[in-house]
This record gives C-alpha cells, structure tokens and sequence, in this order.
C-alpha cells in the first residue's frame, strides 16, 4: 500500500507549464513555441536571433 497519493496532472494553469530547458515552473514564456522560463531566455536568445534594444 502506498504511503501518499502522487500529484495529479496539471491539465491548465500555470502548473501545467514547465521549462523545456531546466524544468522550472515559473515565468515560462510560451510565445512563439518557446516554452523557455524568463532566465533560460535571456541566456540563449541571442543565438535564437533575438535583439536587445535599449
């Protein structure tokens, strides 16, 4: 018998999205497909072709 019950499936919400590159679960970026959280972002968008202006 199993001691606890396993989480049950995000189906929406913010918990349902995660990270493809490091798996966190907070500001993920899902425009254009990305899926990338704010810090993964910032770390490979200029290979992804994206610009800083100021």
């Amino acid at each position: 018998m199993a001691k606890y019950r396993p989480p049950k499936i995000r189906k929406y919400g913010k918990g349902s999205r995660k990270c493809q590159r490091c798996g966190s679960r907070d500001a993920v970026i899902q425009k254009y497909g990305l899926y990338l959280c704010r810090q993964c972002f910032r770390e490979i968008a200029p290979s992804l072709g994206f610009k800083k202006y100021n």
